[in-house]
């Protein structure tokens, strides 16, 4: 017998505690709780108390970066230009009879400059037909690059050949459809490091597939041992995938170079995105910039930081806990092993006191009702209201972590407008915006290029003048010409170059003769402009740029090309340049970057960035300037349009700024880590609390409410566990002493 007590004690036990919610309740919230502070204090001792780091090295790493995917992106589209040119030129002369070989080279060697030699050959027997300029391998231009003859329609695809003098050509050659023979038209053009000023301090490669230097600009760097890792580092990432919504090729950065004299390395591939068409997407280029590091970098102190800022918070996450379980999770529990011993008329002993309003509220409605079982009256309680509220507890656990996150989050390590930005950065602002300056005026020119090839289409098929009958007598005549012919051809244009949103034909008059698109928007009854992309409007809703083509022969008659103004906005939207602005001589903004859009005609926001514009202006190679305020620093770069061409009298400017706190320099990057440990320790601390306010606060409030009810007589209300958790276990538990105490006070049947 002395062993059946302790077994049947240990059976009771075991049943209380099979009987005890697992899930649910106060227990999660506090683990949870207690879990997220720890790994909150982790993150921060990892983020803020690890090694020191030399962030400055990062931020130029990540500029030489940027600079090597705009020099990739406009190699590519310079060479995309090429191939697209030359095969919708070859279209443009397409007909039921053949044009002569001499005639389509002439007319466009008219047009455009770019091409080092043209020629049209006979790919049946590879003979020579006509040739303009360099002489042009014909073995090499009748086959791809894998050897195997090129696409459907006859033209191998563009390959880069080398020619004895060792310099690199790319071949594009085009079907001319007429006749009854087949011809190719081929043209070699010279592959040209990108658009990027170099100086004494920049390097630019060009390499192929195997790491091979196929062009450079800049110090003499192709020869050492780290400039060789990085051309066969970039080489390699040719054939990586890029990244969605990034630069569409493989990028990259590197630290090249000694101790004692570092360089800055970046690369990207020439590439294109899945889907995406690029005929030099496929030629296996890559773009390598190199710069000199002249400034030590800087590295800031946030070990001892970090370190003690999550001492605080394991402390305080201890602390926290501690009371939770103190005040709001043991007195549940135990509230409900009281509730369960007397709804199982265990009345032998009396209920505990409590500490806390709520507990102590419910833990005196528990002894009044174990009193009325054993026979007493219902009596009211007296409310028990004195003590420290739960809620309030909760509060005050919230105020304290808080108080350790908000700080973080809001006041320490601030950088401030007193930041040293290196000087590698200003430049390389200047730099980029030059490139981006050179990259819309090359696509001015091309677009202007392409309307001159249309003009000279229109001029060659203009049909049969009759002197004897009167111009403009039919809407679709023009002195005896049917202008159905040029509609096509403009439909064509409109259809294959993007970069328009109207292709029309004016009169010496400025009327419209035939059109494709939208409504032209040349001014009425003025007459065509000159040879020359031209701005119509300084105001509107809308800018208006187009380029002229005089007609060759036409007596006036000029082809206009409107561009869209989505075409000038993708010119200028670059990553890592900050907010980017195309404008006008008057310094109004006629494109801008997607991102952060712009108001057409509308004035730079701020006057900095018109002194800047205005000094801009004398130096042919852009300015830029790190400019300080009270709200922080900023990048800043205008550079205008230089080279001439079709744009020359334009005198646009392209801008750019971006806040120096975008950049990875090592006092914003401890600020960006020590505000993210504050909004993690906020999100914990808010997350976990407000879930315990809802499961287990508000449920306990309406319990010690029902408690006090049913104590003081009420014994009609029924009572129903919302949750099955601690608090629900206790409306149980009550619901079961509510039935019993109407079973006893009920009158015996038959009294009256």
């Amino acid at each position: 017998m002395p062993l059946s007590a302790p077994r049947g004690a240990r059976r009771r036990k075991l049943r209380r505690r099979a009987d005890m919610p697992l899930l649910g309740g106060a227990r999660p919230p506090v683990a949870a709780l207690l879990a997220l502070l720890l790994l909150v204090a982790g993150a921060t001792a990892l983020v803020l108390g690890g090694p020191d780091r030399a962030a400055a090295d990062q931020a130029v790493l990540t500029s030489q970066q940027r600079v090597a995917e705009d020099g990739a992106l406009a190699l590519r589209a310079s060479l995309d230009e090429s191939v697209t040119d030359l095969q919708r030129a070859a279209a443009l002369f397409a007909g039921p009879e053949a044009v002569p070989a001499d005639t389509v080279l002439d007319k466009l060697g008219k047009v455009y400059n770019k091409w080092r030699g043209l020629a049209v050959i006979d790919p049946a027997g590879g003979s020579l037909l006509a040739a303009r300029g360099e002489t042009i391998p014909l073995a090499d231009a009748l086959t791809d690059r894998t050897g195997k003859k090129g696409e459907t329609d006859g033209s191998p695809a563009p390959r880069l050949v080398k020619l004895p003098s060792g310099d690199t050509r790319m071949l594009v050659t085009a079907a001319l459809r007429g006749g009854d023979k087949p011809r190719l038209l081929v043209a070699s053009g010279t592959l040209n490091v990108p658009g990027i000023s170099t100086g004494e301090n920049r390097s630019l490669l060009v390499v192929d597939w195997a790491g091979t230097v196929l062009a450079k600009d800049g110090p003499s760097i192709s020869r050492t041992a780290w400039a060789k890792r990085a051309a066969k580092t970039a080489a390699a990432a040719f054939a990586k995938a890029p990244e969605p919504g990034g630069h569409p090729g493989a990028s990259g950065r590197l630290m090249g170079g000694t101790e004692k004299h570092r360089a800055a390395v970046g690369y990207a591939a020439a590439g294109r995105a899945p889907g995406e068409t690029s005929p030099a997407g496929g030629l296996g280029l890559s773009v390598v910039t190199s710069v000199k590091l002249t400034e030590d970098a800087k590295a800031v102190q946030t070990r001892a930081f970090g370190l003690v800022a999550a001492a605080v918070l394991l402390v305080l996450a201890v602390l926290v806990t501690w009371i939770l379980v103190r005040t709001v999770q043991r007195p549940l529990i135990q509230l409900y092993l009281e509730s369960r011993r007397i709804s199982r008329g265990e009345l032998d002993r009396p209920v505990r006191r409590f500490r806390g309003r709520e507990p102590a509220r419910i833990g005196a409605a528990l002894e009044s009702l174990r009193g009325q079982l054993l026979g007493g009256r219902p009596t009211r309680t007296g409310r028990a209201r004195g003590g420290f509220g739960t809620r309030a507890t909760v509060v005050v656990c919230g105020v304290v972590l808080l108080a350790w996150a908000a700080p973080l989050l809001l006041l320490l390590n601030r950088a401030g407008s007193g930041v040293t930005v290196p000087k590698q950065l200003v430049e390389d602002q200047r730099r980029r915006t030059d490139t981006a300056a050179d990259r819309v005026r090359k696509a001015l020119n091309e677009g202007w290029a392409d309307v001159a090839s249309v003009a000279q289409i229109v001029g060659a098929g203009g049909g049969k003048e009759d002197g004897a009958k009167d111009s403009n007598k039919d809407g679709g005549k023009d002195g005896g010409r049917d202008d159905s012919a040029d509609r096509a051809v403009l439909q064509t244009t409109l259809r294959e170059h993007p970069r328009y949103r109207s292709v029309y034909v004016l009169d010496a008059g400025g009327k419209v003769l035939t059109r494709a698109g939208a409504a032209p928007r040349h001014p009425a009854g003025q007459k065509p402009r000159e040879d020359s992309v031209a701005q119509l409007n300084t105001s509107g809703k809308e800018p208006a740029v187009a380029a002229y083509a005089a007609v060759p022969g036409g007596k006036g008659r000029t082809v206009v090309g409107e561009y869209d103004p989505q075409f000038l906005i993708s010119m200028v939207t670059r990553p890592g340049l900050g907010q980017v602005w195309l404008v006008d001589d008057g310094h109004r903004i006629i494109a801008a970057d997607r991102q952060h859009g712009f108001r057409a005609f509308s004035k730079l926001p701020g006057s900095h960035l018109n002194d800047l514009v205005t000094k801009a202006r004398k130096d042919t190679n852009g300015t830029a300037l790190l400019h300080r305020a009270d709200g922080g620093s900023s990048l800043a770069a205008a550079a205008s349009f230089t080279g001439g061409g079709a744009v020359r009298d334009l005198n646009w400017q392209v801008v750019s700024e971006q806040p120096a706190s975008w950049l990875e320099l090592p006092e914003y990057t401890a600020q960006r880590h020590t505000m993210l440990a504050g909004l993690l320790g906020v999100t914990a601390a808010v997350a976990c609390l407000g879930w315990l306010h809802i499961i287990v606060v508000r449920p306990l409030r309406t319990l010690a409410g029902q408690a006090e009810a049913l104590a003081g007589g009420d014994r009609k209300t029924v009572l129903f566990p919302q949750h099955h958790d601690e608090a629900g276990a206790i409306v149980r538990n009550l619901e079961l002493i509510r039935q019993q105490l109407r079973t006893t006070e009920r009158p015996p049947a038959g009294r009256n």
